[in-house]
This record gives C-alpha cells, sequence and structure tokens, in this order.
C-alpha cells in the first residue's frame, strides 16, 4: 500500500513504458536509488499511519491520506476540467474510486494484522495479474511460490492472522491489480500526472463522508491534521515523484523487480516504527512472494513484455 500501498501503493507512471535509459550522471544508481527511497518513504508511511489510528480510526487516517494529497496534486498539477469526453471521465472517476477503495482496505487490514503481513498479502493482487497477462507455463512456478509463501505466512491454517486482516488485505490486493489497470488507461487519456490528480480528488471526495462518520471532529485536531498529512506526503506524493523522476530513465521491468521488494520494506518499516517482528516462517513467506514476483517479472520481460506488478 501499499500502495499500494497502497500500499499500500504503485505510481500510476509504472503502467506505461519509460524512455530508453540513457547514460546519465549518476549511471544506473540514481534511478534505482530514487525507487527504493519511494518504496521505504510508502512503507514508513504507512507504519506512520498505523500508530495515528488510535487517534483518528483507520478510515479517518484513509481520509487524510487522500485529501491532503489531493490538494497537493492539484495544486502542482493544475489539471484542465474541461475538453475532455464522458468515457474520459468515466476512466477517471473509476481510477478515483478504485484508489479510495485499495487505501481503504489496506489500512482496514494493518489495523489488524502486521504491516509485513498485509503488503505481502496484498501484493497477491498484481502478482496475480502479471502472472495472468503473460499466459506461460512456467508461472505456474510462480504462481506456486506465492501459494506457500501465503500458506507460511498464516502458520499454515492462518490461526496466527486475524481472519478479517487477512480479507481485508486480500482484497485491497485485488483494488491494487484494478488499480494498474485504470491508471494505465487515465494515463492514456490525461497528460502529465493530470488524471492522477483528478481521481486522487475523486476519490478523497468520495472517502471523506467515511472518515467524518468515524472519527467526527477528531479530523479538525491540528495534530491529527499534521501527523496525517505527513502520512500523505510520504505515502502519496513523495513516493510519485520518486517514481516519476525514476522511471525517465530506468526500464519499466527493473522498476517492477524493485517494487517486488515492497514487503520486505514493509516488514523492516513494521519491525521498527511498530515493533513488529516476523517468525522466520512468517520471513520465508514474505521471501517466497518476493521470489514468486521478481520471477513473474523476469519471464515477462523475456517476452518483450513489462507488466509491472
Amino acid at each position: 500500500m501499499t500502495t499500494s500501498s497502497s500500499a499500500p501503493t504503485s505510481s500510476p507512471t509504472s503502467a506505461a513504458t519509460p524512455p530508453t535509459p540513457g547514460p546519465g550522471r549518476f549511471g544506473s544508481l540514481g534511478p534505482v536509488g530514487l525507487v527504493l527511497a519511494g518504496g521505504v518513504s510508502v512503507q514508513f508511511g504507512a507504519a506512520l499511519a498505523v500508530t495515528l489510528m488510535p487517534r483518528a480510526g483507520a478510515l479517518g487516517v484513509v481520509a487524510l491520506r487522500l485529501l491532503v494529497a489531493a490538494v497537493v496534486l492539484l495544486v502542482v498539477c493544475r489539471p484542465r476540467l474541461r475538453g475532455h469526453s464522458r468515457t474520459d471521465w468515466g476512466t477517471v472517476v473509476a481510477f478515483g474510486l478504485t484508489l479510495a477503495a485499495m487505501n481503504g482496505l489496506f489500512y482496514q487490514a494493518v489495523d489488524r494484522i502486521s504491516l509485513g503481513a498485509a503488503v505481502t498479502l496484498e501484493f497477491l493482487g498484481p502478482l496475480a495479474l502479471s502472472v495472468l497477462a503473460s499466459r506461460r507455463a512456467v508461472n505456474t512456478v510462480w504462481a506456486g511460490l506465492a501459494l506457500a509463501g501465503v500458506f507460511l505466512l498464516g502458520g499454515g491454517d492462518f490461526g496466527d492472522l486475524d481472519p478479517a486482516g487477512v480479507l481485508f488485505a486480500l482484497g485491497a490486493g485485488a483494488m491494487w491489480a484494478s488499480y494498474i489497470v485504470f491508471s494505465a488507461r487515465t494515463g492514456r487519456r490525461f497528460p502529465q500526472a493530470d488524471g492522477l490528480a483528478l481521481a486522487m480528488a475523486i476519490g478523497a471526495l468520495a472517502f471523506l463522508p467515511l472518515g467524518i462518520a468515524e472519527s467526527g471532529t477528531r479530523l479538525l485536531d491540528p495534530v491529527t491534521v499534521g501527523l496525517g498529512a505527513a502520512v500523505a506526503l510520504m505515502s502519496s506524493v513523495l513516493p510519485y515523484t520518486l517514481e516519476l523522476l525514476a522511471l525517465r530513465s530506468l526500464p519499466a521491468s527493473t522498476f517492477a523487480i524493485l517494487m517486488s521488494l515492497e514487503p520486505a520494506m514493509a516488514a523492516l518499516a513494521g519491525f521498527l516504527i511498530l515493533d513488529q517482528s516476523l517468525s522466520p516462517l512468517q520471513a520465508l513467506a514474505v521471501a517466497l512472494v518476493i521470489a514468486a514476483s521478481m520471477g513473474a517479472v523476469r519471464t515477462q520481460v523475456g517476452r518483450g513484455k513489462a507488466i509491472t506488478p
């Protein structure tokens, strides 16, 4: 959520193939560092959001994150409202609602299970999209690795994980896969990041009543607003900016592989900020899902495609 995490959350720029990389002043280390920094920012922003939930509730945190991110993106992008077709608006509305649902489900998940477990389960959505898009037999291997990881993550029977948290994380993963699809469609219909700014505003408006219903006047507390703004900057604005800069010189296939490390980044953020540790079996589960994601991406690259998980 990551992006996710959406995130948990993945930048819409990841849905498009960037220009062919050329020699830069910092070589390949520069854009790689930007992507990794964006991933760290997303997951540590999610960890900060978990600490904010006792003050504003899970829905309240999502409402604050979307609202602040929308305001920042609208001010920076200043998207045109005229000149778009009904299909354009239908696409961006679907994108915005998907974005809001993805964030809402993910934050409900991290309110119940550890951040590392939530991101790992959420990552199954884009991983499934990548595997299904390939339709190659070898992807059954990657799917099997991912399923083995999920099995280990639940301690064999998921008795160690809150069932509702698992379902919310899987739902967030489904929304993440949908997010990737609508992100690509929006990117083809709107210039620059205009579509993202409009979608973020639509998602914020759609989610705000839920945040108000859960948190009420607590959302007006200055400390809560400040922390919510920090979550929005760390989980949305900063990662999107870093990824946009990186994708100017980084192949989409490399970007996808780097994004596959997000479950590990989430586990690290959960350990450092939330004191959430993974058992050896759960750590192995995260590693298996990461390996499955990287394998699926490499398979796509071998076919001349670059579907980003």
